[in-house]
């Protein structure tokens, strides 16, 4: 493993997350504006034009994207939730799916 530099997820937390409520339990949430700004180094990131600040900030937030996904994954498991029409889950959300998997040199 090769080691990163990377912001603290944590030190998103005061401000960059909120709690949506959903059904009988909560998800955890990015606020509008840290969306806003995983959505802007995205962009970057597909151009291969962050700068190393960028690079590390954007490492700092897709981690702590992933460890949100893992544990509301996991609390929706405990409620035994299953949304009825995923598609108007996410209806209002920009599509943030990006492949940055790079082929090897050859």
């Amino acid at each position: 493993m090769t080691p990163q530099l990377m912001i603290q997820p944590s030190s998103f937390l005061p401000t960059g997350i909120h709690l949506q409520p959903v059904g009988n339990f909560s998800l955890f949430r990015f606020t509008d504006d840290l969306q806003t700004r995983l959505e802007t180094l995205l962009e970057k990131q597909k151009t291969d034009s962050l700068s190393d600040a960028e690079a590390a900030e954007w490492a700092g937030i897709t981690d702590l994207s992933r460890t949100f996904t893992f544990i509301n994954a996991q609390l929706a498991a405990q409620a035994k939730w299953s949304p009825a029409k995923l598609e108007d889950w996410y209806s209002n959300e920009p599509d943030t799916a990006a492949n940055i998997a790079t082929p090897p040199n050859i």
